[in-house]
């Protein structure tokens, strides 16, 4: 357990770049480096969290814990993946609230992303030699990166090429969601003045419902605290975003951001817990759904369906964020000689992301 609560608390501290981002670390630390998985493992693990809504990441972040030490570990992983991102977060929420709504913040992105860029090609290649060993694995995760890049949505993408390849085992055997939330509509209750039991609810379901990227949850807060209950203005919701953006850890994180703005402390503490609290119960009860697709052929299909697509999404991922990320020549370079020091050394993801800060810093200062 204290190997486990060590290594989320680094990535919890270095994760920057997003929830693609914090899985390839992930697998650089629990893969490559200590070999507490192998890459298949590592892979149905994704893929099974990509079945389950909440913040993926931190969901991947609880399962290693819960494979390695059990369902302490599960806890242990999960609070210190998430403790050092609200942390931060609720300092910088204190400032906006106290000293105005225009900070000054370096754009530490310039150096960072290229970075990331490089830590998620990595995996992308890595995982994709170790999984995709036949034309059909190889075909999945091409189609599954085509209906991403085409807009279909993530869900409706691995439970569709999982299904496939669960009917295909069954026609083997015989021979020989489509939304990204559920709303709870409690619009009506929701939208009086905030009370701390109202913005925990909110909270409560963006974690029980939500599935897909940062963007489906900004999509969600929209929605919910601008347009129908009024509880930000829109100009407080994009700096929730530009803080989650450069802060590093899970993204949903926002929620803590959010939270202070509206009733203060407890506020924070409760939007967290609302976010959080659901991914802690549903990590725990997919273990143990995993254990039963385990045991029948066409289940074990319909995870490897479920395996490939989402190696494909991690591709999509890949180039969606290389459009923003290498933006001239000199990012170009950083992203080339991080990938070039991961694939010739030992060298550890997470030493590469203090270099990328270092970058932006002085990029920053410099221009």
């Amino acid at each position: 357990m204290a190997e486990v609560s060590k290594l989320m608390l680094k990535l919890g501290v270095l994760g920057f770049g997003g929830p693609a981002a914090h899985i390839a670390m992930m697998r650089d630390e629990t893969v490559r480096r200590r070999g507490w998985l192998s890459d298949e493992e590592f892979m149905e693990m994704v893929g099974a969290t990509n079945l389950i809504p909440g913040p993926n990441s931190t969901e991947m972040a609880m399962h290693i814990g819960l494979r390695r030490a059990g369902a302490r570990g599960l806890v242990a992983a999960g609070a210190s993946f998430i403790v050092p991102a609200v942390v931060i977060v609720g300092a910088i929420a204190w400032l906006y609230a106290e000293y105005g709504t225009d900070p000054l913040v370096f754009d530490i992105r310039y150096g960072v992303l290229p970075v990331i860029i490089a830590i998620i090609a990595h995996a992308v290649w890595g995982l994709g030699r170790s999984n995709l060993r036949n034309p059909a694995a190889l075909v999945t995760a091409v189609a599954a990166l085509g209906a991403y890049l085409l807009g279909l949505h993530e869900l409706v993408i691995i439970v569709s090429l999982g299904v496939v390849w669960g009917l295909v085992q069954l026609v083997r055997n015989s021979s020989s969601r489509t939304n990204a939330f559920v709303p709870f509509t409690m619009i009506g209750f929701l939208a009086a003045q905030p009370s701390l039991a109202r913005l925990f609810l909110v909270f409560l379901e963006v974690g029980s419902v939500l599935y897909g990227s940062g963007y489906v949850l900004v999509a969600f807060l929209d929605s919910r605290l601008v347009t129908d209950t009024g509880y930000l203005t829109a100009e407080q919701l994009l700096d929730a975003v530009a803080v989650g953006q450069i802060t590093p850890g899970p993204v949903f994180t926002t929620a803590t951001f959010i939270g202070w703005q509206i009733l203060g402390v407890a506020g924070a503490a409760l939007a967290t817990l609302g976010i959080f609290g659901p991914s802690f119960v549903f990590v725990g009860l997919l273990d143990r759904f995993l254990i039963w697709l385990r045991a029948r052929p066409a289940a074990r299909a319909f995870l490897s369906g479920v395996t490939f697509s989402s190696l494909g999404l991690m591709a999509g991922v890949l180039v969606r964020l290389g459009d923003a990320a290498l933006v001239d020549p000199f990012t170009w370079i950083v992203a080339a000689a991080a990938l070039v020091l991961l694939i010739a050394t030992k060298i550890g993801a997470s030493w590469l992301v203090p270099a990328g800060v270092i970058i932006g810093l002085v990029h920053a200062a410099v221009v």
